[in-house]
């Protein structure tokens, strides 16, 4: 339990650092059960006031959520700005937000989350500064009344819904194309956005830091032969994922839900490998995506041992073991994908009327034909179909 607790603390300070902060101390306290008035007790409260003081910190920032009431009394006896962990996560969100979808998320969960927050004038946000924790939104927005929030919040609803119209058609022209999606997803810094570029040539962003990619991105891999899928690179999953952020990147996660296959991408060096897993399944399960077909990856292998490795894979019947950093193991992968997603091709012979040119092109656009002959009122192809597809042509099969 304990180990547990310094692993979330752990990577609390990863988050911290990559909003920006700089982290100077961590405290750990154990209790039966939290404190109503300020979660940790009064002595504590007192203990970590005196050890910020020493340490010259100006933020603290709970691993745990914070109820309005414990907010503002940690804020009132420590004199220091407070957060807790789902705010320092929707900071960062609001902080990567590159696309108008992206801003609009982030600040439909970020009023959302602090609506039940606002305290007459919005003191709570607004008596110690910006910094981290005030971005997004931004302040002016908070200081509002209930009233107008709540109609932000209605309006801001409504442009997702457009934007989530406009995904969908995007989608629906994605499977037009007859080409598979396989999505992307993970826990965050699992080295998703690394294995999308080492798939698609892609230029998502890599970083060490935490939640890089926030706005899905989409590219088309080739695999020889005429195959081909759409591969999408989603947002990072972590443990204790605000449910306010889940709700509002839901015309985001659409892309996981709906997509044919999803590569739950492993960091294979991580020491919680298996909490990290189940943290990845729990989102799936909260949007939905939990019974889509899976594949799974245990990534940086350049990091491990092999010991280590034959013991995942071991545990793990049908993953791949690679290195997206350094390119091993991909082709395991592709071959993988490709038998995953019913791609191996298959010869079939196929006739139509030759009134019908739209079936005929569309034999073209999902395969590699070898042979077209016409004979009357009659076309006939010989053509190498991926399997998946070849259901979609069985009334024409010769």
């Amino acid at each position: 339990m304990r180990q547990r607790s310094e692993e979330s603390l752990e990577e609390l300070g990863l988050l911290a650092r990559s909003a920006g902060a700089r982290v100077v101390g961590y405290a750990v306290q154990e209790r039966l059960r939290p404190d109503p008035a300020t979660l940790i007790g009064r002595g504590k409260v007192e203990q970590i006031g005196a050890l910020s003081r020493d340490a010259g910190a100006d933020l603290l920032i709970f691993d745990d959520e914070l109820s309005p009431a414990q907010q503002r009394n940690l804020e009132k006896a420590s004199g220091l700005k407070t957060l807790d962990r789902t705010q320092l996560i929707l900071d960062i969100f609001a902080a990567r937000a590159r696309t108008r979808e992206g801003r609009l998320q982030v600040e439909l969960a970020q009023l959302d989350y602090s609506l039940p927050r606002l305290t007459g004038k919005g003191t709570l946000l607004s008596r110690l500064g910006g910094g981290i924790g005030t971005r997004g939104p931004g302040e002016t927005k908070l200081e509002t009344d209930r009233r107008r929030i709540r109609q932000r919040i209605q309006a801001v609803k409504r442009e997702i819904e457009h934007v989530r119209r406009e995904r969908q058609t995007r989608r629906e022209a994605r499977r037009r194309r007859e080409a598979p999606v396989v999505a992307l997803v993970g826990y965050t810094n699992a080295g998703k956005s690394t294995l999308f570029n080492a798939l698609s040539r892609g230029g998502a962003r890599v970083s060490s830091q935490l939640f890089m990619t926030l706005d899905p991105l989409v590219r088309r891999v080739r695999l020889g032969g005429g195959r081909q899928m759409m591969v999408v690179d989603t947002v990072g999953f972590i443990h204790k994922l605000p449910h306010a952020l889940v709700a509002a990147f839901r015309a985001t996660l659409e892309e996981v839900v709906e997509a044919d296959l999803l590569l739950h991408v492993i960091d294979a060096s991580a020491d919680d490998l298996e909490e990290r897993e189940s943290a990845v399944e729990a989102v799936l399960r909260e949007i939905g995506a939990a019974e889509r077909p899976r594949a799974t990856v245990l990534n940086k292998a350049d990091r491990i041992p092999a010991e280590r490795a034959s013991t995942l894979l071991a545990a793990r019947p049908g993953s791949v073991l690679v290195s997206a950093l350094e390119g091993v193991g991909l082709d395991d992968l592709r071959s993988a994908l490709e038998s995953d997603l019913a791609l191996g091709p298959r010869r079939v012979r196929l006739r139509f009327a030759a009134a019908d040119p739209g079936a005929i092109s569309r034999v073209y656009a999902a395969g590699r034909v070898l042979e077209h002959a016409v004979d009357g009122d009659g076309v006939t192809l010989v053509a190498e179909l991926p399997e998946r597809l070849v259901g979609r042509f069985r009334e024409h099969l010769c």
